[in-house]
Order: C-alpha cells, then sequence, then structure tokens
C-alpha cells in the first residue's frame, strides 16, 4: 500500500501493457481495469486489491476514466454516512468537468446527475426523499403480502404442470414487476413488455432507449390519472404529499423507485432461489426449522448482494479513507460485494450471519434505500409460496453449467432451470397449499420406507396391512408450516 498515492483525477500518457504481459488489465498509473476481458471475475480481482491496497483501491472505469473502489466494510459506512464530505452530485467529478468522461460513456446513464432525491443535497434532498418516504408510509405490508402472494401463485400456476420451469426468466424476473405495478397503482400495465422493458433499460442495450420509452410512458399515463383522480396508492400519496412534486418529478421518482426495487428485488429473488437450490445445508436448515426463510433471504444480501457497487460518491474536498488520499473531485464506488466479504468483519465465510443485518446490500446513511422492506418482502413470501408449492425442485443441470451476465455494477444469474413433479394449478385467491411429494421408489425389500405422503392436515400416517403391527403412537407435532401460514393469512 503506497504511502502517497497521485490523486486519480491526474492523467497518464503512458500506454497500458500489451497483451501478454504480466501487468495486462493495467491502465495508467497502473490501475486494475473493472472492465474488459481482464475483469472477468471481478471478485477474485477485488480481493486481489485488497490485498495490493487495503480498503480503497484505485481503478479504471470505461475509457480508462479514474475511480476509487472502496473495499472495506467500515470504510463503505463511512463514505455513505458522511454527507458533508462525499456527495452523489457527479456536477463535481473532476473527469467530467477535465472532458474525460463522454456523452456516450457506457456508465454516463449510472452517473450522469438527475433532479431526484438520490443524486440531492441538503434542503432539496430532503424535500424529495420525504415525498417518497411518506408515499411509502400508508402501504398496508399485510395487503402487500397478500398481493405477493397471489402473484406468486399466478406465476407457479403457469408452469407447476409441466414439471420444469426457469425460475429467472419465469418467476425472479416476473414477480417483482406485478408487485411494484401494484404498488405504483397500475397493475393493468404488467405484462411481458413491460418486464422484458424494465430489463432490457438497465442492461445497456441497443435498444435500451426504446424499452426504457416505454416505461416513461406507463408512468406517464398513470401521474396524469392519478393526478385527475387520487387513489390510495403509491403514486397518488407521492402526488398529493405537501411537498408539492411537479408531474416531471413524480414520473421520475416513480421511475427511480421502479427501477430500484424492481432491480434489486430481481437478482435478490434469483441469488436466494439459487442457495437453496444448490447449496444442500442452506436447504437443510429450512427444512428442519433451524433456518426461517426471512434469515435465508438476510444470508443471501450477505452474499450476494443485488447490486455489486453504486456509482457513485464524489469527494466534495481533500480527505482521507481507507489510508489513502482522496482530493476533491475525486469519484468513489460504494462496493457492498467486496465490503460484505471484508475479512475483518467476516474472518470465515463458512460462517452464517444468522441475526446480522449489518451488510451493505440497502446502502446506509442518506441515501439508505426506503423501500427495502418490500424487496425484502417479496422475496420472504414468494420463495416460501414457491418452496410450499413445490418442495421437491431440484436443479435441472449441474451447479457448473449455471451462467452469469457480470457488470461493475451487478451479477446477473442468467437462467436457474429446475425440475419437479407436475403438480395440479391451485386458486391463486388463496395461501397457496403443501403439494404432495411422491414417495421414493423401493430400492429393494430392505429399503427405508417412504416418508409419509403430506397433506394440508398434515402427515397422513403408514398405510397397514393385517400382518403389520399397529404404529406406536407418536408425540403431537408442532404447528406446520400450512398452519402457521394460514393463520397469518387470517391475520391471527
Amino acid at each position: 500500500m503506497t504511502s502517497e498515492p497521485q490523486s486519480l483525477t491526474g492523467t497518464d500518457p503512458t500506454p497500458g501493457p500489451p497483451p501478454g504481459c504480466p501487468a495486462h488489465g493495467l491502465g495508467p498509473g497502473e490501475a486494475h481495469r473493472l472492465h474488459g476481458p481482464d475483469a472477468k471475475d471481478l471478485g477474485d480481482l477485488y480481493e486481489h486489491l485488497r490485498e495490493r491496497h487495503g480498503a480503497v483501491a484505485p481503478v479504471l472505469l470505461h475509457d480508462d476514466v479514474p475511480m476509487w473502489v472502496v473495499l472495506g466494510h467500515a470504510e463503505n459506512l463511512q463514505l455513505v454516512r458522511s454527507p458533508s464530505q462525499y456527495t452523489r452530485d457527479s456536477r463535481i467529478w473532476s473527469p467530467l468537468l477535465q472532458g474525460q468522461v463522454k456523452p456516450d460513456h457506457p456508465l454516463m446513464p449510472h452517473i450522469a446527475w438527475q433532479p431526484i432525491c438520490s443524486h440531492a443535497e441538503g434542503d432539496e434532498h430532503q424535500r424529495l426523499r420525504a415525498a417518497v418516504t411518506g408515499a411509502m408510509t400508508p402501504i398496508d405490508h399485510r395487503g402487500l403480502r397478500r398481493h405477493i402472494g397471489r402473484h406468486t401463485q399466478d406465476l407457479v400456476n403457469d408452469f407447476c404442470e409441466r414439471g420444469r420451469a426457469d425460475l429467472v426468466s419465469q418467476f425472479a424476473e416476473h414477480l417483482p414487476m406485478a408487485v411494484m405495478c401494484e404498488i405504483l397503482g397500475m397493475p393493468e400495465e404488467y405484462d411481458d413488455r413491460m418486464v422484458q422493458a424494465a430489463r432490457d433499460a438497465l442492461k445497456g442495450t441497443e435498444t435500451a432507449i426504446r424499452s426504457h420509452a416505454h416505461v416513461m410512458e406507463a408512468l406517464g399515463r398513470l401521474t396524469a390519472r392519478r393526478r385527475a383522480r387520487p387513489e390510495d396508492d403509491f403514486a397518488s400519496h407521492l402526488i398529493g404529499h405537501p411537498a408539492g412534486l411537479t408531474d416531471d418529478e413524480v414520473r421520475e421518482h416513480l421511475r427511480l423507485v421502479l427501477f430500484a426495487a424492481y432491480e434489486a428485488t430481481v437478482n435478490l429473488l434469483a441469488n436466494a432461489l439459487r442457495m437453496v437450490l444448490t447449496e444442500p445445508g442452506f436447504r437443510a436448515r429450512l427444512n428442519g426449522g433451524q433456518m426461517t426463510v426471512p434469515e435465508a433471504i438476510e444470508q443471501s444480501l450477505w452474499d450476494e448482494p443485488p447490486f455489486s457497487t453504486v456509482f457513485g460518491y464524489f469527494a466534495k474536498q481533500d480527505t482521507e479513507l481507507g489510508g489513502q488520499r482522496i482530493r476533491r473531485g475525486d469519484g468513489l464506488l460504494f462496493a457492498p460485494a467486496p465490503g460484505n466479504v471484508d475479512p475483518r468483519v467476516r474472518p470465515d465465510l463458512s460462517a452464517g450471519m444468522r441475526g446480522n443485518r449489518s451488510h451493505l446490500a440497502f446502502g446506509g446513511g442518506p441515501h439508505e434505500c426506503p423501500g427495502q422492506d418490500i424487496g425484502r418482502a417479496i422475496a420472504d413470501v414468494g420463495v416460501d409460496a414457491l418452496l410450499m408449492r413445490l418442495p421437491d425442485v431440484q436443479l435441472d443441470c449441474a451447479e457448473e453449467e449455471l451462467r452469469w451476465r457480470s457488470s461493475i455494477a451487478s451479477r446477473h444469474l442468467v437462467s436457474l432451470p429446475v425440475r419437479f413433479e407436475p403438480k395440479a394449478q391451485q386458486d391463486a385467491s388463496l395461501p397457496p397449499r403443501p403439494s404432495v411429494v411422491p414417495p421414493q421408489r423401493s430400492a429393494g425389500p430392505s429399503a427405508t420406507p417412504p416418508p409419509a405422503e403430506v397433506t394440508a392436515a398434515g402427515p397422513l400416517p403408514p398405510a397397514t396391512t393385517t400382518a403389520q403391527a399397529p404404529t406406536t403412537p407418536q408425540p403431537p407435532h408442532r404447528t406446520g408450516v400450512w398452519q402457521r401460514l394460514l393463520r397469518w393469512w387470517r391475520g391471527e
């Protein structure tokens, strides 16, 4: 770790090393690139940077634009909790002022300043943030969980009779959009096109602008309807808040809430389901009652946060962070993924983090995600209901065949193919009922008897014949998942 590193805002005309050189992947100032073929595994790169530089490391974005990435858990919290030293307003970013960041830079949509609460400061931040949090306050969380359960039932009904599904494209990408459209006040806008447009707009593809326009047109229609006739939904409460948001401000904050909640929750759902399907101990603890689904979701937020990094924070003055000298105008990446595995807080990554919510997945400080409980609820109810409907679900490929689409900002699971015994559809207006798991085929006369069949009322006793001795009375069972869920559904 250098004692006096140069500011990242400086330029270095020295060309990068040629392909094949041991230092390949380095750019000006010997900073590592977070893009290109040499940055395919950012997790390994972050650990290399941690060993070399410590808790804060110099890196390069596309076009070799300099940046700092914050790798330490404590340093990330210091970054987001120090508004007097760091801002989300990129208009003070030195590379942008010096012309190094072109208008067509691939990351400009993430970095460019916008008149929204997540980029504002001071009184303006308070005004806009108060409107967003105020519009969330009236949300009925018990009713929200019922909406999530109903949409989960609908989605599982679409594929339960086939015995196979892709839990990314057929479940994780759809459930958050269906629920968010309900919350915002536009359930009629939820369809395959809206799901595809949201995913496409966030991927930065050639059609991203058109997809973004599709989403904004829907939000524009919603704003006009609710301005004329308010109802009990997020959009109406946002419009009616005393902050007095304009139609443009309403649309922009509807977009912010929709995209942030959607992207984060899609990744959270996919990651949690992957952990359940690929880590035997994880699923065993769930099935054995040693871990609840909410606890499993929190573990997923530690191990695979929905956003790897967040663009960006900018130094308002010369300062120091993690032993590095940060100059005014330098940019920094808030980085939950490497921060969550900081050896100082997690010396043993195999140890569970049960009951510990100090992960960085939802940020912190003035810009902490205000809708994190909605994302948690979607994941909690969605995963729980799906596992109840498909208790025998298992991965339909080798774990090594799973593919990821990685970027600086996040790591997406491309697909999650699964198989299960075909199941009958269920009434989506009712809570999910446990499905019967067919008994395993006997391997011979001495084979272990098949497990008892499960029904909504509990386990059925094994079938007996006249030659069999009476079954030994069993102690009463603990209240099952179905009974607990039914009590919750009734509001008991």
